[in-house]
């Protein structure tokens, strides 16, 4: 399978998958989230998976696939399960060391998104 393929079937799974765990936030846990005060939390998690899943998808379409496209696409799919995934398990009242992977998957986002301004910088003009 092609590089450009895994991305985006990645960005497509995690996109599905925000979708679902928003509607699932919104309905089934709505109680439970409630009780906890961590819907926003939850929402947060939502949120920031469907916009770094847009990414990927959008970044695996340029076909240019240089090092920094490619460490963009890497650190925005690892980003989405340590940001997103340890934000659902603390809203669901995960274990509290979970905490400190949030930022881990933050600081994936970032490196991403620097990694994909590089990559735009070296873009050849058209």
């Amino acid at each position: 399978m092609s590089l450009q393929r895994t991305y985006i079937l990645t960005g497509a799974c995690f996109a599905l998958a925000s979708v679902t765990l928003g509607a699932f936030g919104a309905h089934a846990l709505e109680s439970r989230l409630a009780t906890a005060g961590t819907q926003a939390t939850w929402e947060t998690a939502v949120d920031y998976q469907m916009w770094h899943a847009l990414a990927l998808l959008i970044v695996a379409s340029y076909k240019c696939a240089g090092r920094a496209q490619r460490l963009a696409l890497l650190c925005f799919s690892i980003g989405i399960p340590l940001f997103s995934g340890s934000l659902y398990w603390l809203a669901l009242g995960g274990p509290r060391w979970l905490g400190p992977i949030t930022p881990l998957g933050g600081l994936a986002f970032i490196i991403g998104w620097a990694a994909l301004i590089v990559a735009a910088l070296k873009m050849k003009h058209e």
